[in-house]
């Protein structure tokens, strides 16, 4: 694989992630005009030390590194079905289901609070195999994962956007989306990022900057930065989303940048105009789900004046936090 390459600078054009090896070792970061051959045979005795092995060794890791690097892309996962089989309820009665989604299907989970959305999201991030407390099945291109699997697989897999969301690492905006970038080899992880950035700020109440700390974000701006990631970054096939409505940001196109991707999406929601952009509800009560419902075409005629009223209510939301009036005028 070294052979490809002359220099390092090569690699780093064609493989990004290449420079994280050199971090992870604790060896100094290579000249761009370096040869890999020469770098490592020029390593000191100290930094051989350092690291606990020869130069041929530490040269031989690298190009294996190199050689697997490649096979990410290759590796990403991807599903062509997810089925839902029911288990029961809290009252112990069967629940009737067996829903099967595919790549860009969207289904909007509703009812009360406590009613059992959470847990159906559960039961999907965990792949469940009649093992949760509600018994159902969760199956992929109409398989069941087997243990292992599920353990390596469900993190893959399966997104989550949760209700809560805050950043706990010492990076900032641009720093976190390149690193990701470059996880994915993508040929232009800067550009990649600001397209990321650009998408949150189109979500977010409050625009932020790239220089900006995460741990400075505010949770919709969080909410917002994470929903452009999977969207645009996030290899996962599978979106869960917890109540996106209350997130402080645009619902309806953080929807639209999600069902645009591809991906599989389940949005637990108790917004109207969010229920009626998803083809299917899952009507939940007593743990479990009650009703299917296809979204039908006078729902869908409906989205007009739904998001005509909504766009008023944001424009008061939006006039509120900026201090201004709140009267409310109403055409006839």
């Amino acid at each position: 694989m070294t052979r490809k390459y002359p220099t390092f600078a090569a690699i780093w054009e064609a493989l990004p992630p290449a420079r994280d090896f050199f971090a992870a070792q604790g060896l100094p970061m290579p000249a761009p005009e370096a040869a890999p051959a020469d770098y490592f045979a020029a390593l000191t005795p100290d930094a051989l030390a350092e690291v606990g092995t020869d130069a041929a060794t530490l040269f031989a890791r690298f190009a294996d590194f190199l050689a697997a690097l490649p096979r990410l892309r290759a590796d990403a996962p991807r599903v062509a079905s997810l089925t839902v089989r029911g288990g029961t309820g809290k009252d112990g009665r069967p629940e009737r289901l067996d829903l099967t989604l595919v790549p860009g299907d969207v289904v909007a989970l509703v009812g009360p609070t406590g009613s059992g959305k959470s847990r159906f999201l559960a039961d999907v991030e965990w792949l469940a195999d009649g093992d949760t407390p509600t018994g159902r099945r969760v199956l992929l291109d109409g398989k069941t994962a087997d243990a292992a699997g599920r353990l390596a697989a469900s993190g893959r897999l399966v997104a989550q956007l949760s209700q809560n969301m805050h950043f706990v690492m010492d990076l900032t905006v641009r720093e976190f989306l390149i690193a990701h970038a470059e996880s994915r080899l993508l040929a232009d992880a800067p550009a990649a990022a600001e397209a990321v950035e650009g998408l949150a700020n189109a979500l977010a109440g409050e625009p932020f900057g790239p220089d900006t700390a995460l741990t400075a974000l505010s949770g919709g701006q969080s909410r917002a930065l994470m929903i452009a990631d999977v969207a645009r970054l996030c290899a996962s096939p599978i979106v869960l989303v917890d109540e996106i409505e209350n997130a402080g940001i645009d619902r309806r196109k953080a929807i639209s940048l999600l069902t645009g991707s591809g991906k599989i999406v389940l949005m637990a929601t108790h917004d109207p105009l969010l229920a009626l952009t998803a083809g299917r509800r899952l009507v939940f009560a007593a743990g479990a789900v009650a009703a299917v419902i296809e979204t039908s075409p006078e729902e869908h005629a409906s989205l007009a004046a739904l998001a005509e009223a909504d766009a008023k209510l944001a424009a008061l939301r939006d006039s509120l936090r900026r201090g201004g009036s709140l009267c409310f005028s109403q055409e006839k």
